[in-house]
C-alpha cells in the first residue's frame, strides 16, 4: 500500500447529508453541525467562508473547500452577511432565534435554498460520524482548506449535478460513494501542493530506513511484529530503529502499529459482519478478548459497543 492509498482509504460515507443550496445575495449560513468532514462545492456565482479562528477565504466557480469539524463557521455572500439560517448537528435547520426552519427553504430533491435559479449554486457533501473518516486523514488536515479551480479542475462536478437531485432506489448509497470519491481526488490534488502540511508519518515515508518500517507495517498488520524484526528488516539495530522512528514518527514503533491495527479494527467493525474474533486475527490480535481490551482501552469502548453505534 503507497502512503496516499493508506491515507486516503479511509473515507466510507453513509448516508451521508448532500444537499444544492441556491442563493442570491445577501445571504449567509452559520454552521454548527460539528460534522466532521464537510465539502463544498462552487457550481456558480461565489461565497465567503469565515471559520472562527484563522483566515476566511473566498470560493468563485470551480473552487472547492474542505472544512474540518467539529469547529463552526459561516458561509455567505460576504464576510460581514448576517446569518439568515443555522445548520445544528443532523441537518437540522433553524433561523437564528431558534425557531424551525423545517421544509421552509425547500426547493425539491436535496435542493435547499431561495429558488432554482439562483445566481450562487454550491453542492455540499457532509460526514455525519468521525467514524467514516480515517483519523489520521482528520489529523492531518487544517480546518479549513480550499483548491481553486485554477489548480485542480473537478472531474465529478457534471455528475454530482446530475445525480443530487435524482430520486431513484439506493440513490444515497450513489451520492455516499461519489462524495468519497469527491473528497479522495480533492485531498490528493491538495497533499500534492507545497502548502499542505502533511502529517509526521506521511513525511517519514521518505526516510530510507523509516519509510521501509512503516510500509512493512502498513501492508502486514497482523505479523508478530517487534522492533527487532522490523530492525532487522531495515538493516538497523534495534536502539537505531527505535530512536529513528520515534524522532520522525512522533510515537515508538509499536505504538504505531497498536494504533493501525485498531483503526483497521474499527472500519472492519463498521463495515463488515465478521466476528470480533476474526477481525482481532485479521489485524494481529491473538483473541477477541486481547482485541477488546486494546479497543476499550484507546476508544473508550468495547469493539461490540463501536459496531452498535457505527450503525
Amino acid at each position: 500500500m503507497d502512503a496516499l492509498a493508506g491515507l486516503l482509504e479511509g473515507p466510507r460515507a453513509r448516508g451521508a447529508f448532500m444537499i444544492r443550496a441556491c442563493f442570491d445575495p445577501p445571504w449567509a449560513v452559520r454552521v454548527e453541525d460539528r460534522a466532521p468532514l464537510t465539502v463544498m462545492l462552487m457550481v456558480r456565482g461565489d461565497a465567503w467562508i469565515t471559520p472562527e479562528t484563522g483566515e476566511r477565504i473566498r470560493l468563485r466557480a470551480g473552487d472547492l473547500a474542505i472544512a474540518r469539524g467539529p469547529d463552526p463557521y459561516t458561509c455567505g455572500d460576504a464576510p460581514d452577511t448576517t446569518p439568515q439560517a443555522l445548520i445544528l448537528p443532523g441537518g437540522e435547520c433553524r433561523y437564528p432565534d431558534g425557531g424551525s426552519l423545517k421544509g421552509t427553504m425547500d426547493l425539491g430533491v436535496r435542493t435547499w435554498g431561495d429558488r432554482l435559479d439562483g445566481s450562487t449554486v454550491m453542492l455540499i457533501g457532509t460526514y455525519l460520524m468521525r467514524g467514516e473518516i480515517n483519523g489520521r486523514l482528520l489529523d492531518a488536515l487544517p480546518p479549513l482548506l480550499s483548491l481553486p479551480s485554477e489548480v485542480w479542475e473537478c472531474p465529478l462536478t457534471p455528475l454530482l449535478m446530475e445525480e443530487i437531485v435524482r430520486d431513484e432506489p439506493a440513490q444515497e448509497v450513489v451520492l455516499d460513494r461519489l462524495l468519497d470519491l469527491l473528497v479522495i481526488a480533492a485531498l490528493r490534488a491538495w497533499f500534492s501542493r507545497p502548502e499542505a502540511e502533511a502529517p509526521a508519518w506521511y513525511r517519514a515515508l521518505a526516510d530510507p530506513v523509516v519509510g521501509r518500517v512503516l510500509r512493512l507495517l502498513q501492508d502486514d498488520p497482523a505479523h508478530p511484529w517487534t522492533v527487532a524484526s522490523l530492525a532487522a528488516k531495515a538493516g538497523v539495530s534495534r536502539a537505531a530503529l527505535a530512536r529513528r522512528f520515534t524522532e520522525l514518527v512522533g510515537e515508538p514503533p509499536m505504538s504505531y502499529l497498536t494504533a493501525w491495527r485498531l483503526a483497521l479494527a474499527a472500519d472492519r467493525l463498521r463495515d463488515t459482519e465478521d466476528t470480533i474474533g476474526a477481525i482481532a486475527r485479521q489485524v494481529g490480535y491473538g483473541s477477541a478478548f486481547a482485541l477488546s481490551s486494546a479497543f476499550k482501552r484507546v476508544y473508550g469502548r468495547s469493539p461490540q459497543e463501536h459496531r452498535t453505534r457505527s450503525a
